[in-house]
């Protein structure tokens, strides 16, 4: 045991010797005399201590060396000879004194002959970016007038704008402008993007579909809630699973252009139109919101255009059976259409979901649309006259407010003075400049 104990202690004294040799600044080196000149170090070394000494150990006579301190070179004399190797100790100087500093990467200076030639830079070529560079597009603009012998002269216009292609590996934009051969509603032409027959915007992937703008929704996969409207807004639509077991999730929120009729009549014997369609309540004029009409004639449904079954006026609300399908008698026909009913705006949402496996599948559906009671269209109420409906409630009696206001008077006004008859106030009319004026 004591032997072991011994035996570690040397060890570890060995071990701090050699760690205190290592970073001692001292050096000793032994070399041969036959290699004249001697190189020592490869920096400078210390003038303050040098000797050399003789195989015994014994100091040499400077006469018989020289040394150079600064390049750290030793020369011996010609005279001295020795045939054993001779023993060097010498001081070196501490690394940061000798180390050498520079600002600047050496490996990355050029001399002054290397600005001669021109400096090139290596680098991978850039990519020139360019926006939607996936995307293609295509479209047309027609103008065309059509004669016959049976009819007035009719002028046709078409627009057709599609955008179409992927913004990356998984993502597909789609987007669509038309106005296809119809008579518009703002004074002949359009001028507004909700003018258009179409116009929509699609981003799609394998698994999903995001759609704005111009929606037709409708419901043909159930026996239950069937039906189709035109609307604008924005619609979502989600797929899960594989193909023979997934799951469909939808959803749609838009606002509605108009409201959902239905006429019914018999054609009359030769007479190809116009047809006038009525509003829900009967109403004589109706602004039919163009491309929402489905025209059927004993059941089958027909096309519109001039070379086709029909055209429609939207604006008088009219529909003309075109000579290539003339009407008799016998004809059921049931016009269904959506007219602009401009006393509120109408809010719609749409939505469900529906699991399909091979052998069966079961969803469900929601549907509601309802007026956006706090933004009526043509009716400028202000704070006051919208309290009072408020409180009124459901009581009709009671859903009276003032709408006379006080004005300053003019001869180019209508101008009423408030009386008082038999307690009650009216208003008579009045053009005295002193009076009191609403």
């Amino acid at each position: 045991m004591l032997k072991k104990a011994l035996l570690l202690i040397s060890l570890m004294l060995c071990c701090v010797g050699f760690a205190q040799d290592n970073q001692s600044p001292y050096r000793s080196k032994k070399v041969a005399v036959s290699e004249n000149p001697v190189k020592l170090d490869s920096v400078s070394i210390n003038k303050v201590f040098f000797k050399v000494l003789d195989k015994d150990g014994n100091a040499i006579d400077t006469t018989f060396y020289k040394i150079d301190f600064q390049k750290s070179v030793l020369t011996f004399a010609p005279t001295f000879i020795s045939p054993d190797s001779v023993t060097v100790r010498f001081l070196k100087y501490p690394d940061y004194l000798t180390k050498k500093y520079s600002v600047y990467d050496e490996d990355r200076v050029l001399s002054n002959e290397a600005g001669a030639t021109p400096f090139a830079v290596k680098r991978d070529p850039l990519k020139k970016f360019v926006p939607f560079d996936g995307l293609n597009t295509s479209g047309s603009i027609t103008r065309g007038i059509t004669v016959g012998n049976n009819q007035n002269a009719v002028v046709n216009s078409n627009l057709d704008l599609q955008i179409s292609g992927k913004l990356s590996d998984k993502v597909t934009l789609r987007a669509s402008i038309q106005d296809s051969n119809i008579p518009l509603q703002e004074g002949g032409y359009s001028q507004k993007l909700d003018e258009f027959d179409q116009i929509f915007i699609e981003l799609s992937s394998d698994k999903w579909a995001i759609r704005a703008g111009d929606l037709f929704l409708e419901n043909r996969q159930s026996r239950f809630l069937n039906f189709n409207k035109k609307v604008q807004g924005i619609s979502t639509n989600f797929v899960f699973g594989k193909p023979d077991n997934k799951t469909n999730v939808f959803a749609s929120a838009a606002l509605v252009r108009g409201q959902y009729a239905r006429s019914n009549f018999t054609g009359q014997e030769g007479n190809q139109g116009p047809y006038k369609l009525r509003g829900q309540n009967g109403e004589l004029f109706v602004l039919v919101v163009s491309g929402s009409e489905r025209v059927f004639v004993n059941g089958i449904l027909l096309k519109r255009g001039e070379s086709n079954d029909y055209v429609i006026d939207y604006n008088a609300g009219e529909i003309t059976f075109t000579s290539t399908f003339p009407i008799t008698s016998e004809m059921r026909i049931s016009i269904e259409y959506q007219f602009s009913d401009r006393n509120y705006t109408r809010f719609v949402t749409y939505g469900g979901a529906m699991h399909e496996q091979k052998t069966w599948s079961l969803g469900g559906f929601v549907y509601s649309e309802s007026d956006i009671k706090n933004q009526p269209l043509q009716q400028n109420l202000s704070a006051e006259q919208a309290q009072v409906l408020v409180n009124a409630g459901d009581n009709t009696a009671l859903m009276t407010a003032p709408s006379a206001f006080q004005d300053s008077y003019s001869e180019n006004k209508i101008l009423y003075r408030k009386i008082t008859v038999n307690g009650i106030e009216v208003f008579e009319y009045s053009n005295v400049e002193t009076d009191t004026l609403y």
